[in-house]
C-alpha cells in the first residue's frame, strides 16, 4: 500500500535578514501558501533547498516543477521552524554563521528581501507533549532553534534545567522559558570541535524523583556521550528522550545522515 504523494518542495521568499547575535542570522520567509501551514509547528524540521549562485526563479523552480529530481541539482540543508505567525504569513528561520563555509550560511548571510529558497517539510515537532516533573534541555548553537522552541511551548509551570553552549557571551539569546526553568550559557569559543562541556555540567545535577523529560541535540560526538550517560546511569526512560545528533565534526550534512543510517554517528 503507498502512502500519500509527497506535497511538492514549496517557494519561499525573503522579507527580512538580521543577526539575531553576533553568530546567528535570522531570515524571515513569506508565502502565499504559508496560509495553510499549520499552527504548532515550532520546533518542527524542514528541508530548504538553495538555488545556485545567480540563478533565476523560473530556473530554479522549474527543477521541482514534478517534484525532488532523484538526481542532486542544488544544495539541500535540515533546519528548524522558529517561528510562525499566521497574521503575516511568515517564517522565521535561524542559521548560524560560523563562516562562510557551507551554502546554507553562505546563503543567509546575505539574503535580501526578494531571494528565494524551496521548502519541504515540516517533519513532527519534537515535544508534542509536556507532561514531566521536570526537563532536561540541551543544545549547541545548531540545535538552539529547537531548543528554543521547545521551551516557549512548555507549559508556563514547567520546572527544569536548560544548558546551552553558544560561540560567545553576546550569543545569548532572549527566550520566553518558564520561570521553572534554569538557563545556563556555557561558551565554547571554537565552534568546529566536540565538547564535553554539557555533559560535564550535566553530571553536577541532582536529578529529582518523577518523570522527567529530555530536548538534547548538537554535535554527534557530544550527543552520544549524553546519550550513554543518561540512558545508562541516569536510567531515564527512552522514550521520554529526544537526544539526537544534529552534526559532526568533519562532516557535512550529507556525509552525517549517511552515518546516522549507518549507525556511526549520535
Amino acid at each position: 500500500m503507498t502512502g500519500a504523494p509527497r506535497p511538492l518542495p514549496r517557494l519561499l521568499t525573503v522579507t527580512s535578514a538580521s543577526y539575531l547575535t553576533p553568530h546567528m542570522v535570522r531570515v524571515t520567509l513569506t508565502g502565499e501558501w504559508l496560509k495553510d501551514f499549520a499552527d504548532g509547528q515550532e520546533g518542527a524540521h524542514c528541508k530548504l533547498i538553495f538555488p545556485k549562485p545567480g540563478e533565476s526563479l523560473e530556473s530554479f523552480r522549474a527543477t521541482y516543477a514534478e517534484g525532488r529530481p532523484k538526481q542532486k541539482v542544488h544544495d539541500i540543508r535540515t533546519y528548524t521552524v522558529r517561528a510562525f505567525r499566521r497574521d503575516t504569513l511568515e517564517m522565521d528561520i535561524d542559521f548560524v554563521a560560523h563562516g562562510a563555509e557551507g551554502p546554507a550560511t553562505r546563503w543567509a548571510q546575505s539574503a535580501k528581501p526578494g531571494d528565494f529558497l524551496l521548502f519541504m517539510g515540516p517533519g513532527p515537532v519534537k515535544l508534542e507533549t509536556f507532561y514531566a516533573d521536570w526537563y532536561l534541555v540541551a543544545a549547541d548553537m545548531s540545535a538552539l532553534p529547537v531548543a528554543a522552541a521547545a521551551l516557549e511551548a512548555m507549559p508556563r509551570e514547567a520546572k527544569g534545567v536548560a544548558v546551552f553552549e553558544v560561540q560567545s557571551a553576546e550569543d545569548r539569546q532572549v527566550i520566553d522559558a518558564p520561570e521553572g526553568v534554569d538557563i545556563h550559557w556555557l561558551l565554547l569559543p571554537d565552534p568546529h570541535v566536540s565538547s564535553t562541556a554539557q555533559l560535564d555540567f550535566m553530571k553536577t545535577l541532582d536529578f529529582p524523583q518523577g518523570a522527567i523529560q529530555t530536548c538534547i541535540a548538537g554535535e554527534s560526538g557530544a550527543i552520544r556521550a549524553i546519550r550513554d550517560y543518561l540512558h545508562n546511569e541516569k536510567q531515564l526512560d527512552k522514550k521520554a528522550a529526544y537526544i539526537s545528533g544534529y552534526w559532526k565534526v568533519g562532516l557535512v550534512e550529507d556525509q552525517h545522515q549517511e552515518a546516522k543510517r549507518a549507525g556511526n554517528a549520535g
